[in-house]
């Protein structure tokens, strides 16, 4: 049970999966045979359609787990036709919840199908089969004992590459042990694992800060970015997609850092939003110096400021100084946000890539293989 319940909490934002629709029923080839009707003529019915499969945007779900352990997805195939006109039942729809947010890439072709960005939207990523026609479809005036018929079509199937970037209004970023997680916990329910050890975040975590007036603010923690993160270093490289999505970026710089000079770290961050994405680098920060609460906290502010000729914001997330201020002025940016930009899910549009399947998922071969 204890080995279940780790699992589950597993963040995986990653994922290749299969999917094959299912094959048409046959057309039936009948012809009807009653009492006292000695010419009864063809009846052979249609056969039904296969279950075709979808990818619904599910927002009671962040993370791609549920799908880690199965790869391939397949719908059922449409009844046969059958005597006396009866058309096969077709059958049902193959559903597979994911979170908002998530792109689906046709590995084989290289391309993005689909961004489900908003929660209850769908699209059909393997439609299924026709079902064949009966005999009864081809009785002509000059044909009348027709023995044609047609098998039902096959279904779609592709193999399937899903990404997610989460969907935060705010995206928290800074060093390791910035204070990140404690920031979070303090304004949300979320209860991301706190130590005074970098990199104690291994994984995004979600919290919903709420406001006076009903105001929601959707807040990502994410792993403590380093310098060289967007060449692989440290752990943040893996989630620095997850910042694309976020409105306003909310950079958080401790003062007193058990090791490096504030400044440097600072500007190394910067350095490594830009170097990922030119659109990173013109998002709209907050920088906020964390952990006033601690000794020549103040004094180092003062210092910090004057070097890179700004105003900084200054919290404490374990005495709470500041914190509501803090709250305010990301609603004040967000609102600002929303005025000079399109809607969020119009935002989530961007130019497919191509894909190398065999290089970059070396799963794939094997996932074809099976079926």
């Amino acid at each position: 049970m204890k080995d279940h319940t780790v699992a589950k909490s597993m963040f995986v934002d990653e994922v290749n999966i299969h999917v094959k629709a299912g094959k048409g029923g046959d057309g039936s080839l009948a012809f009807r045979r009653e009492r006292y009707i000695p010419k009864g003529g063809p009846d052979g019915g249609d056969g039904g359609s296969g279950g075709s499969i979808y990818l619904v945007g599910d927002d009671s779900i962040n993370t791609l787990h549920h799908l880690a352990g199965m790869h391939h997805w397949k719908a059922a195939k449409g009844q046969h036709g059958m005597g006396k006109k009866c058309h096969g039942k077709n059958a049902e729809d193959v559903e597979i919840p994911v979170p908002c947010g998530t792109l689906i890439y046709d590995v084989d072709k290289g391309v993005l199908l689909k961004d489900l960005a908003t929660a209850g939207e769908r699209v059909c990523v393997a439609i299924g089969g026709k079902g064949g026609k009966g005999n009864e479809r081809f009785k002509t005036s000059v044909n009348q004992a027709p023995r044609e018929f047609t098998t039902g079509e096959a279904g779609e199937e592709r193999l399937l590459h899903l990404e997610l970037k989460l969907i935060a209004d705010v995206a928290l970023v800074g060093m390791p042990n910035a204070g990140k997680s404690t920031l979070l916990s303090a304004l949300s329910d979320a209860k991301p694992q706190i130590a005074s050890y970098p990199f104690t975040t291994l994984t995004p975590k979600l919290g919903i800060v709420k406001l006076s007036g009903e105001r929601r603010i959707t807040m990502a923690d994410l792993p403590g970015l380093i310098e060289g993160a967007h060449d692989g270093h440290g752990l943040g490289h893996e989630f620095l997609r997850h910042i694309e999505r976020a409105r306003i970026i909310v950079h958080l710089v401790d003062l007193c850092p058990m090791a490096g000079d504030p400044i440097h770290n600072y500007n190394s961050i910067r350095n490594e939003l830009e170097t990922y994405s030119p659109k990173l680098a013109n998002t709209p920060e907050i920088l906020v110096a964390t952990k006033m609460d601690l000794t020549d906290a103040t004094e180092h502010l003062a210092t910090f400021e004057k070097e890179i000729g700004q105003d900084v914001m200054h919290i404490s997330a374990i005495t709470r100084e500041g914190l509501d201020g803090f709250c305010e002025a990301m609603w004040a940016v967000l609102g600002q946000q929303k005025k000079d930009s399109a809607p969020a899910e119009t935002l989530t549009e961007e130019k497919p890539r191509v894909l190398k399947p065999h290089e970059m998922f070396p799963d794939v071969e094997s996932l074809t293989q099976q079926d």
